[in-house]
């Protein structure tokens, strides 16, 4: 995988620490966009916008509302490198009418695909 550029790519395997950090530093400096599928149990990461990875997903075959926006901020202590925050999470039929993943459920099956395919959250 080539993470020297700002596009969004498929994660089916984990990520080595070096390749979140070059992601991160490529997007953003010090964060990287992430969308998971809760169901899939797969993510994208890069991007410019969460859209971004959002599509990709989509063209890889996953449903639309078992999709997640949030940030990885590989440099942060665990417990603070994942931020629940995208415009995609604004989902008022699924229950959630804010940018930031409300649903205690959601937020775990996010964490937990996180912590697969890239590491400490």
């Amino acid at each position: 995988m080539n993470l020297v550029d700002a596009e969004a790519h498929l994660v089916k395997d984990k990520l080595t620490p070096a390749q979140a950090k070059e992601l991160a530093t490529e997007c953003f400096g010090d964060m990287f966009k992430i969308v998971v599928d809760i169901e899939r149990g797969v993510l994208a990461a890069g991007g410019m916008l969460h859209a971004d990875a959002e599509e990709l997903l989509l063209s890889d075959g996953s449903s639309q509302d078992d999709l997640w926006g949030a940030n990885y901020l590989p440099g942060r202590d665990p417990g603070l490198k994942l931020e629940y925050t995208a415009l995609i999470n604004i989902r008022p039929a699924l229950g959630n009418r804010d940018q930031e993943i409300k649903s205690e459920a959601v937020r775990r099956k996010v964490r937990e695909v996180v912590e697969r395919l890239i590491g400490p959250a």
